[in-house]
């Protein structure tokens, strides 16, 4: 008697974790960029906890058994951001000083910095998406160092491009995928290895 071999094909994480990711983003970059007031925090820390936090976190699980480290890396991290930007929001806003948000926003950048430099083996439109984030992350950081509007306003947009790039990357991955074909490109990076870091 004869078995079976049964195979089974791991679903891709990415496209739940970008989703999450953009969407929430663009609803924080909205107040950021000046089209809405804080009153709309409310919707934008429900948000930062179902989909941006912890959808994008499972995602970030799901990455492990792939063997993806930087798809865990960046799904469980920027996940985590946003559980700590809703708790800090909730329970400890108005008694941290502007400078100390402005390390908190500054050392978020540095993250996605160097994650930034892991995306060169990795399509144009996941580059893009860091490349914009840690400038994003860096204006944010100047606002609350120096109380510019200006900046934080320019921090606003870079997150609304941000999402706007994270949404395309997401919506590419599943609409390629079901078609089994290149129904939206995302600009695949020149491969020096067999082995390209992917998200």
């Amino acid at each position: 008697m004869s078995t079976a071999s049964i195979q089974m094909k791991l679903a891709n994480p990415a496209p739940l974790g970008l989703a999450g990711f953009a969407l929430t983003t663009w609803l924080l970059s909205m107040i950021n960029a000046g089209w809405f007031s804080g009153d709309s925090m409310g919707l934008v820390l429900a948000c930062a906890l179902a989909y941006g936090g912890t959808a994008q976190a499972i995602a970030g699980v799901m990455e492990l058994p792939r063997g993806n480290t930087f798809g865990a890396t960046a799904f469980l991290s920027y996940g985590a951001f946003w559980w700590s930007l809703a708790l800090f929001i909730v329970f400890f806003h108005g008694k941290v000083p502007a400078a100390f948000i402005g390390w908190y926003l500054f050392l978020w950048g540095v993250f996605t910095f160097y994650m930034w430099l892991a995306t060169f083996r990795s399509p144009r439109v996941l580059q893009f998406i860091f490349l914009a984030l840690w400038i994003t992350f860096l204006l944010l950081a100047g606002g609350e160092w120096t109380g510019s509007l200006a900046l934080r306003m320019a921090g606003g947009y870079g997150g609304l491009l941000t999402a706007v790039l994270a949404f395309y990357l997401s919506g590419a991955d599943v609409i390629n995928e079901v078609y089994q074909r290149k129904v939206l490109p995302i600009g695949e990076a020149r491969t020096f290895s067999r082995h390209a870091v992917t998200l």
